[in-house]
């Protein structure tokens, strides 16, 4: 299929540091700038952090099960192609199409506050100006190239990364008194963390807490979209995997052990950002605008990524023959225009039925899209386990391949099975139980669309074709 997509057009492009700042631009937004803020009064100090530090080796755990499928088989749909081959074609149709409306929604929901932010500087400007700045030119952007993408993104996440190492030097040397904070006479080097206990509201608020924690890391899975257009897979995949994941858990850990060793804990309250809290604590001058430049900025990044990953998606599923056939047509610059216009106009509707529509339609959709990474991630995890085992079992040896995930099959056990919990503890709060209560119906609505009026048309149109691109690839990656 990598060959296949390389005759049809879609260009490899993307380096290393490409899909590094593609997968950071997927997860640093305002989920993590604003909604830590949640996590934070949820479960407390310790148990934020904690949250935080089991979120990402979850995280880590799918990486390392995508990064064994990505540079064996380094096609544009990643994980709906590697469940559509694995588990099953219904299971592959739903991940993609859940995963496509969610990003879809996702777009149309950073696109929105961008405007409401903007308000902040230009309030005698509609907000609606600014949304519709925002998606010219994100959609110009992504349909003049992967590679002008690419480097827009990695410029966005460049400023969110830099942010974010800046906050953790400064809040450093406020912990260790080399910047006093305004109104206490002595260093609070780590006393905030542990003043009201470890688990104020017990250890359940921590499972509870991880959540929101998940939804903020989510987008690390785009390194596998984008491994349909990158230079050199089996090289750039893994090394971009590697610092996406220790950078990642790196960043949020430490930010949120600086946050609330600034602020107690009490002060924290779930619909502000803690961020500006500890900034304005500190007496940073202009927090809150700061702060607000790099919220705006990481909504620019990721709808950038979420335009891209949205596009990609409805490619594959053309591809696979589970969408029009019209969505495989590629520009010149390998770039498939009628799916990044098809992906726009999901997005414009959103923001239309946010609207019209706010308390019905669009919870609907947002609840869908709530559970679209942790979808992807347990179709990754299950996705690995099953290609390890027939990779064996057809003869291939495991030291062949250019990257194994380690401790088989515990990894992919453990990825899967944690994601699950996450998503079952979804059910035991009041402002997430939607996500299960219509996010599971309308998952099994895909799979009896796709079983009832698909799965014929499917096999006949594809059939053995697809063990033959696989093996393609595979004797690509060989040689």
């Amino acid at each position: 299929m990598a060959e296949l997509d390389n005759e049809q057009g879609l260009k490899r492009v993307m380096k290393s540091r490409h899909l590094f700042m593609i997968a950071l631009g997927g997860v640093i937004g305002a989920g993590f700038f604003n909604a830590s803020g949640f996590t934070i009064s949820q479960a407390g100090p310790i148990g934020a952090v904690l949250a935080y530090m089991m979120g990402g080796l979850i995280m880590y755990l799918v990486m390392l099960c995508l990064g064994e499928l990505t540079v064996e088989m380094p096609v544009s749909g990643s994980f709906q192609a590697y469940a559509t081959k694995y588990i099953h074609p219904s299971t592959g149709f739903t991940v993609g199409w859940i995963y496509w409306i969610g990003w879809s929604s996702t777009v149309a929901y950073e696109i929105i506050i961008i405007g409401s932010l903007m308000q902040r500087w230009f309030p005698d400007i509609s907000p609606w100006i600014w949304s519709l700045i925002a998606g010219i030119v994100l959609f110009s952007v992504n349909a003049l190239s992967a590679r002008s993408f690419a480097e827009t993104e990695f410029w966005f996440a460049s400023i969110k990364v830099i942010a974010i190492i800046s906050f953790i030097f400064i809040g450093l040397a406020v912990i260790f008194g080399i910047v006093p904070i305004e109104g206490e006479p002595a260093a609070p080097y780590f006393t905030h963390l542990t003043e009201f206990g470890f688990f104020p509201n017990g250890m359940f608020a921590v499972v509870i807490a991880m959540m929101a924690v998940n939804y903020s890391l989510g987008g690390t899975e785009l390194i596998g979209i984008a491994s349909g257009e990158s230079e050199n897979p089996e090289k750039t995949i893994p090394k971009a995997i590697n610092q996406t994941a220790y950078r990642i858990i790196l960043f949020f850990v430490l930010s949120i052990i600086i946050v609330v060793s600034i602020v107690p804990w009490q002060q924290i309250q779930p619909a502000a950002s803690p961020f500006v809290t500890a900034l304005d604590n500190i007496g940073i001058p202009y927090a809150a605008d700061i702060m607000n430049f790099v919220i705006i900025t990481s909504l620019l990044s990721v709808a950038n990524s979420g335009l891209y990953t949205t596009t990609r998606m409805l490619y594959s599923l053309s591809s696979s023959k589970m969408a029009p056939r019209s969505f495989q047509k590629l520009t010149k610059q390998g770039v498939p225009l009628l799916a990044l216009t098809a992906s726009m106009g999901i997005s414009c509707v959103s923001i239309l039925v946010s609207k019209v529509a706010a308390e019905t339609i669009y919870t609907w959709i947002l609840s869908v899209a709530g559970m679209a990474s942790m979808l992807a991630w347990m179709s990754i995890a299950a996705s690995q386990y099953f290609f390890r085992r027939r990779y064996v079992a057809e003869g291939g040896k495991v030291s062949d391949l250019k990257f194994r995930t380690p401790l088989f099959p515990l990894v992919p056990i453990l990825a899967f099975v944690f994601n699950l919990v996450v998503l079952i503890s979804l059910v035991f709060d009041e402002g997430t139980k939607l996500t299960i209560y219509i996010g599971v119906p309308v998952a099994i609505a895909f799979h009896l669309i796709y079983i009832l009026f698909l799965q014929k048309r499917v096999k006949k149109d594809v059939g053995s074709s697809v063990q033959e691109e696989y093996e393609k690839v595979r004797l690509i990656n060989k040689s």
